[in-house]
């Protein structure tokens, strides 16, 4: 419960401000924008736009989900979370509410690239929503934990895509691959290795994430 409310608190902390929203928006519109009036008139291949989805979505992911743990340290809340409410249950709240997050922004995303762009024809839908749903729990644990780490640094800004891209390329690499999969018709069972990596790559990231997350917060 401790969980839902810090995920509330923060949830309507962004609906005041909308800085996480309204970052994530304008970045998207814009590289959208810039893509299409770099391509113009000419005919880009199916692969090459589930690249592009999965590259705006990563950088998206840099600009807005960075201030997760940041938000508290500026407004000097911090000190309060560690006496009310446990590590984990901190990390869980937080977790939430970038997972909405990232799943609202992708989902946008990916819509507006199956509008603006004809080449972007998914064969295998259930293909393509397996590594959708697996990339983006990835991309939220990976991003939570990233953003409590640069939280205790001097130099947030620079620092977060800096240790993210180590850390997501093994992901986006792995969703590059079964997006093509999902764009040739591939079934799943074909895929099953990708998507293997996929749910271990989660599972790793997350245990991790809770057991490191004790070390981070009290630091």
């Amino acid at each position: 419960m401790k969980s839902f409310a810090l995920f509330k608190k923060d949830w309507e902390s962004e609906l005041r401000t909308r800085y996480a929203i309204n970052a994530l928006a304008m970045f998207v519109l814009v590289t959208i924008s810039v893509i299409m009036f770099s391509i113009g008139d000419e005919k880009i291949t199916e692969y090459l736009t589930g690249g592009l989805l999965w590259v705006v979505i990563f950088f998206s992911a840099m600009s807005g989900l960075s201030r997760a743990f940041v938000s508290e340290e500026e407004r000097g809340t911090t000190l309060t979370l560690q006496l009310i409410a446990s590590p984990t249950t901190i990390f869980s709240g937080k977790l939430l509410f970038n997972l909405i997050l990232v799943f609202l922004m992708n989902i946008a995303i990916t819509i507006l690239f199956s509008m603006l762009f004809d080449s972007f024809v998914v064969k295998n839908l259930s293909l393509f929503i397996v590594a959708f749903l697996l990339g983006n729990i990835g991309i939220a644990i990976s991003s939570t934990i990233i953003a409590a780490i640069i939280s205790k640094a001097s130099s947030k800004g620079t620092l977060y895509p800096v240790l993210s891209f180590p850390i997501l390329l093994p992901l986006i690499l792995t969703l590059l691959e079964l997006t093509k999969f999902s764009m040739d018709g591939n079934s799943i069972s074909s895929s099953i290795v990708e998507i293997a990596v996929l749910f271990s790559y989660d599972v790793i990231m997350g245990t991790a994430s809770y057991l490191l997350f004790d070390f981070i917060w009290k630091d």
